[in-house]
């Protein structure tokens, strides 16, 4: 049940991303991506890599995942400003997004 309670944190913290410019890597697919794998990996590394049971589970530990999809949200969203990614809104009339993920 923890893993569900950070995964669904990651995802009620993800839907902020609408607030940001889209400069992550890969979009919002990408922020939802990175989202609920911190929100996954800092609820286990808090939890000391064990995860925790039914009975153990409560409000405490669902909130554990939601520094984990900050995290994760920064490094897709630094990841894509290094890659030079500019917002749609900022593009000049008549020319085309780049394709997010590029090599």
């Amino acid at each position: 049940m923890a893993i569900l309670g950070w995964v669904m944190m990651g995802l009620a913290v993800w839907h902020f991303t609408v607030f940001v410019p889209d400069r992550f890597w890969g979009s919002v697919i990408g922020a939802f991506v990175f989202a609920l794998v911190g929100s996954l990996v800092f609820g286990l590394a808090v939890n000391g890599l064990v995860v925790p049971s039914r009975e153990d589970t409560d409000i405490l530990t669902v909130l554990e995942g939601i520094p984990g999809s900050l995290i994760g949200m920064a490094l897709c969203y630094w990841i894509g400003v290094r890659k030079g990614i500019r917002p749609f809104a900022e593009l000049p009339p008549g020319t085309q997004p780049q394709h997010p993920i590029e090599p």
